[in-house]
């Protein structure tokens, strides 16, 4: 587990920031490797102050009871006050599961900075992304996985690490981000193509190792879960960066690299949800569907509604997380090769509709809350730079700083 949480941590410094910092042009990678590091110091803090408390706290929660504790938990972990070197969750120290989960709360934030790249101010990136992890990442870690009582735990979600919580979520905020803010300036019209697609396989190749301590190490103990986990995170990783490598070439005539490292993360968000429950069958099949889906919504899709997603949140992250945690309710079962028990009762339509029901929940308690904190943010700091920022690139107008000096 402490490996897991550090290489959980190496998938935002440097893995995130290196994927998106390639995909920029190069008078904004700074920026974007800021926003990153930023978010890793922000999401620290603000976890540690109250982030975790209100996530675990299970004060008032009885199974089947709605109020309040369903959504958010309250204040008496605030500070990590009642974590001692005693405490336990599960089989291992809370302060490490702490820290673990706190990894989460870095990366979650750190995923939406790809779909406002290059156009937002650094100001109203921080209040925003401090708003959007109080109200929307905090109740929903606290409502799937705080156990007995909370809502979609409750509801019998299957979301092993993070396929609502971290996925859909920011990959929702993502694409609201980018319709409130617009276009950057130029788009479509003018190109602008990645920077430095070497730093971007870089960045992928760290997000895919970094993957197995977040889903493997979502199983909290060194055992036959987290095996099954590695496994099938390996196998619908790799198919994903097949499925969109073929359906690339097939519809564009060559398979380029930044198409097949796009994929593997699609692989990568796909099974996020499944890794606790399906089995190899599985995860072949959610890679195929989740590498082919997130690419028809990062090129066509995205083409025809016009929306500047700029390095692709939620064609990626928002679709491969949607695929994953609806197909987990069908391949979880022991007759589709899952390793999930299910309880008496419980069908493949019956789970299908589950996961739907919390993937439709997700998408309108973040669509709408994202929006109003992203007008919120607009009032107060304003959210956009200047056209003569913009122009000059992020690197010099917001942090006097060139990525390169030629």
């Amino acid at each position: 587990m402490l490996t897991a949480t550090a290489i959980v941590l190496f998938m935002t410094i440097p893995g995130l920031a290196l994927f998106y910092g390639g995909m920029v042009r190069s008078k904004n990678i700074l920026s974007v490797l800021m926003q990153c590091f930023a978010t890793a110091g922000l999401m620290t803090v603000l976890w540690t102050i109250y982030g975790y408390s209100m996530s675990f706290d299970t004060t008032g929660m009885e199974a089947g009871a709605f109020g309040l504790n369903s959504i958010i938990g309250g204040l008496d972990k605030a500070l990590f006050s009642d974590v001692t070197l005693d405490s336990l969750v599960g089989t291992i120290p809370e302060s490490l599961f702490a820290t673990f989960q706190m990894t989460f709360a870095i990366i979650t934030p750190a995923l939406i900075v790809g779909a406002f790249a290059e156009r937002m101010k650094f100001s109203a990136m921080l209040l925003f992304l401090t708003l959007w992890f109080t109200i929307c990442y905090v109740p929903m870690v606290h409502m799937v996985w705080s156990g007995d009582g909370a809502l979609m735990w409750d509801w019998g979600v299957l979301d092993f690490a993070g396929g609502t919580v971290v996925h859909i979520n920011a990959g929702i905020a993502g694409l609201v981000a980018a319709l409130v803010l617009g276009k950057r300036k130029g788009y479509p019209t003018t190109a602008m193509p990645p920077h430095n697609l070497g730093l971007t396989l870089v960045g992928a190749s760290i997000l895919w190792v970094g993957w197995f301590g977040f889903n493997a190490g979502s199983a909290l103990a060194a055992g036959a879960s987290a095996g099954m986990a590695m496994l099938v995170t390996q196998i619908c990783t790799g198919t994903a960066a097949l499925a969109w490598m073929f359906a690339e070439w097939i519809k564009h005539g060559k398979p380029s690299l930044l198409g097949i490292a796009s994929g593997a993360v699609a692989g990568l968000v796909g099974i996020t949800p499944a890794a606790g429950t399906v089995g190899p069958v599985g995860a072949l099949v959610i890679g195929v569907v989740a590498g082919y889906m997130a690419f028809l919504f990062s090129t066509t899709v995205k083409r025809a509604l016009g929306y500047d997603d700029s390095l692709d949140v939620f064609g990626v992250h928002g679709i491969a997380g949607i695929v994953g945690a609806i197909l987990t309710g069908v391949f979880a079962f022991p007759a589709m090769g899952g390793v999930w028990e299910p309880g008496e009762g419980a069908t493949i339509a019956s789970q299908v509709w589950i996961q739907t029901k919390s993937v439709l929940f997700t998408v309108v308690y973040t669509g709408v809350l994202s929006f109003i904190i992203l007008k919120v943010v607009d009032v107060i700091v304003g959210l956009r730079v200047t056209t003569e920022q913009e122009e000059e690139g992020l690197d010099l107008s917001l942090h006097d700083e060139r990525g390169y000096n030629l």
